[in-house]
């Protein structure tokens, strides 16, 4: 019909969440209004993937032996990276950058393709179908306390609950909550040279410093978690063997004693927190 007007996938510039198809952007990200996250002083804006792929690049690192680093180049949104686990048993996609393009499908097809994608909370849900449908419909594996989350709801998604997931043997989703309800960790039992790895996101954010963590409701609006939260969450990580933690950003990781380092900044929030004068666990 003449002057019909053309759908498209927008995507939010400001967190690189992507919507339903439609003919205008939406009015709001609803990402982005929630408190965690914050629609910029320059007001809310959208792109699609076209324009992003016309635009921007992902860049791969070899991070150890089995394990990539995604990014986008220049930054985009967030400004996350993505990771990419090969097994034995099918390789795994943990959290997601909103641009998937030809070479980036050319490139993780070579090393294997994709077996099933898992995302730590839905800051970095980004293009997840559209990650999907790229590699035969993979499955997207997301904790049932975060569903609401989902702006885009797609049969390539499935929603898992309780404490922990196997996705393929010695790879597995442990719920930790905290940032999210939902919140996930990715523990990989052969990472590190056999001493194992934790993918964290930034439900446990690594510190500039690359010796701790830290635990928030929101990180750009400085919501801190109760310190009996704080104390659960490391209570259910300390279950898992591992030694080294691998953050959201290149520049984000714990390369040995993350075990230790965990326990120690949990700890240390926890004295930060009962010391500021109010009430234990006060937020």
């Amino acid at each position: 019909m003449a002057g019909a007007q053309i759908e498209e996938y927008f995507i939010c510039v400001a967190c690189g969440t992507q919507y339903p198809p439609s003919s205008a952007p939406p009015d709001r990200c609803s990402i982005c209004t929630d408190e965690r996250q914050f629609v910029p002083t320059s007001g809310q804006a959208w792109t699609t993937l076209r324009q992003l792929r016309a635009g921007w690049r992902n860049a791969f690192q070899r991070l150890e032996p089995n394990l990539y680093g995604i990014g986008t180049t220049p930054d985009f949104a967030i400004g996350q990276r993505a990771l990419l686990l090969q097994t034995p048993s099918g390789n795994i996609l943990w959290d997601c950058v909103s641009l998937v393009d030809d070479a980036t499908i050319d490139i993780i097809t070579a090393l294997g393709g994709l077996f099933a994608i898992g995302i730590s909370h839905p800051h970095y849900y980004t293009t997840m179908v559209e990650w999907s449908r790229a590699f035969g419909n993979a499955p997207i594996l997301l904790h049932a306390k975060d569903s609401e989350w989902v702006v885009r709801p797609d049969r390539t998604i499935f929603f898992w609950d309780g404490a922990a997931k196997e996705l393929v043997p010695g790879v597995r989703l442990i719920h930790c909550g905290g940032h999210f309800p939902g919140g996930t960790l990715l523990h990989w039992e052969a990472g590190a040279e056999g001493r194992g790895a934790l993918c964290t996101g930034d439900i446990l954010q690594v510190l500039p410093d690359n010796g701790h963590v830290s635990f928030m409701r929101s990180y750009p609006n400085l919501l801190p978690l109760p310190s009996r939260e704080v104390a659960r969450i490391a209570a259910v990580v300390d279950r898992f063997r591992f030694d080294r933690i691998y953050g959201a950003w290149w520049d984000r990781q714990i390369p040995a004693g993350a075990h230790e380092a965990v326990a120690v900044s949990a700890a240390r929030y926890i004295a930060a927190s009962d010391g500021c004068g109010g009430p234990s666990g006060a937020a």
